[in-house]
């Protein structure tokens, strides 16, 4: 490996830690004597772990340097993802 590919990772490795730590952050906002589901936190956590979901894709799965139909596929995926857990979420809070 070269040390610019090394350097990259390891960027990419401290914003995942980074971002896994503003999660739990936001993760600890409710209340305390009485959790409630609260909509923008889980809605904020689900959208946070795909962003994760993504980036680990690209960089630590080198799928940034596959083929464009892959790259767009792997898009897709987490974006169908993310539509149905956004989508299961909210019918089960409002049926």
């Amino acid at each position: 490996m070269n040390r610019r590919f090394e350097k990259r990772l390891l960027f990419v490795w401290l914003a995942l830690s980074a971002i896994t730590l503003a999660q739990l952050a936001l993760g600890s906002l409710g209340e305390r004597d009485s959790p409630t589901p609260n909509a923008g936190v889980t809605s904020s956590a689900i959208v946070i772990a795909l962003i994760k979901v993504r980036v680990i894709i690209r960089e630590f799965m080198e799928v940034r340097h596959a083929p464009v139909l892959l790259c767009r596929l792997t898009d897709l995926w987490v974006v169908l993802t993310g539509v149905s857990l956004l989508g299961f979420y909210f019918v089960g809070r409002f049926a």
